[in-house]
């Protein structure tokens, strides 16, 4: 099975911790994505999402800094191991810098799962974030 990497960089409207939180809080993460998700937040926890579609279990974690996991979906190839899910988390002026390393993705699946997380994730995820500071600014 040929496999490539996924590399992205994505700045959302928060701090590095509740951008951590959101992505490791299974409460958190439903509420931007708009999807059942489970998480055990340590090393060796699971994590579903997507209502099971994807899953994932904790390698590394630092909170408000990194997250690494083994991460596969229900459309994986069956002769295919779990990727490399790297996500490093940084504070600029406007927010966090996101950092994602996605390596071990089959080839023909990369572009889908690229144009994903931009769809599904980041794209929520600002969302979540400005609505959230709308909210506590009283608007």
């Amino acid at each position: 099975m040929r496999t490539t990497s996924i590399r992205q960089k994505v700045v959302v409207p928060a701090e590095p911790m509740e951008v951590y939180e959101a992505y490791m809080d299974a409460r958190r993460h439903e509420a931007f994505t708009g999807c059942p998700a489970t998480s055990t937040p340590r090393v060796g926890g699971r994590m579903t999402a997507w209502d099971g579609y994807i899953t994932a279990r904790n390698l590394e974690l630092e909170k408000g800094r990194r997250i690494v996991q083994e991460w596969s979906t229900t459309d994986w190839p069956d002769d295919c191991p779990p990727s490399r899910l790297e996500i490093t988390l940084e504070a600029r002026k406007h927010g966090t810098e996101i950092s994602l390393a996605h390596t071990g993705v089959p080839v023909e699946q990369a572009e889908d799962y690229a144009q994903g997380w931009h769809d599904f994730y980041w794209e929520p995820m600002r969302k979540y974030f400005k609505e959230g500071r709308k909210k506590r600014a009283g608007g």
